[in-house]
């Protein structure tokens, strides 16, 4: 019996460390990927530059393409959202360019230049690199829109740049960037239940009661992101890059009332 206590006990260690392995062999095939793609495409600056780059801000949907239904793309549907409010969601044109859909637009006075990548969430750093740079933009200019696994549906966050915290297209952002300042709004999707694997849960469609949540979750984000666009915390991220990660702040919108039907932690 000790013996067989002592297999499973190694069987268990060895077990996790193929895990680990897995996983950083992973992330250094998305960060090969991100040089790779990167380089690929010299992005030309905007012929006409009529706005400081401190008064042109990018909104970046974080997703994968051709699935905007999906949890893990939850960014991007925030982004058709902010389009339709702001009156310009016929106004998506593809741009080489950045490998990425691209609106520019004004709200009040500032310029946001909207952007959906046409590129997995792995790599979606290399389309955020490229208009950034094409667009004339800091990063601390640039926000992140994207799901977030440890905030229930009808949550949402501000995060004042720091870590990726495990999201794949954040750490493709940092990658490619050379940076974490980029504040976030983070849409919580909640954790999958019973025996649902994380991949499946953030792959998966949203459930008839969650869409029912959805559009009122899509409606306060924009509203929280335009609130936040005015306000000097936002233009303002910690500088330092990476060395920033552990004085970033998080808001959370104040008097923030979960959807209709939805639960509170």
């Amino acid at each position: 019996m000790r013996s067989a206590s002592v297999m499973l006990r190694v069987w268990a260690v060895v077990s996790q460390c193929c895990r680990l392995s897995m996983a950083l062999l992973r992330r250094r095939i998305n960060a090969l990927m991100n040089r790779v793609l990167l380089g690929t495409v010299p992005c030309e600056k905007m012929a006409s530059d009529r706005v400081s780059s401190s008064g042109r801000k990018l909104v970046v949907g974080l997703g994968n393409p051709g699935m905007s239904g999906s949890r893990h793309s939850v960014g991007m549907a925030m982004i058709a959202a902010l389009a339709q409010r702001l009156g310009v969601a016929d106004q998506w044109k593809s741009d080489r360019q950045v490998s990425g859909e691209v609106i520019v637009s004004d709200y009040q006075d500032t310029q946001l230049v909207l952007l959906r990548p046409k590129l997995l969430m792995n790599v979606n750093g290399v389309s955020v690199a490229k208009a950034a740079s094409k667009f004339s933009i800091q990063p601390e200019h640039i926000v992140l829109v994207h799901d977030e696994l440890d905030k229930p549906l009808g949550k949402l966050g501000i995060k004042h740049g720091g870590s990726a915290r495990g999201h794949n297209g954040v750490r493709s952002c940092v990658d490619c960037l050379h940076t974490d300042v980029m504040p976030r709004l983070r849409i919580g999707i909640g954790r999958p239940s019973g025996k649902t694997s994380v991949e499946r849960h953030v792959l998966g469609r949203f459930s008839k009661e969650e869409q029912n949540v959805l559009s009122s979750v899509l409606e306060q984000s924009v509203d929280l992101l335009l609130t936040q666009l005015t306000e000097k915390q936002l233009q303002k991220s910690p500088p330092g890059g990476r060395r920033a990660a552990g004085r970033s702040k998080e808001k959370t919108p104040p008097a923030q009332e979960p959807a209709e039907g939805q639960t509170q932690n």
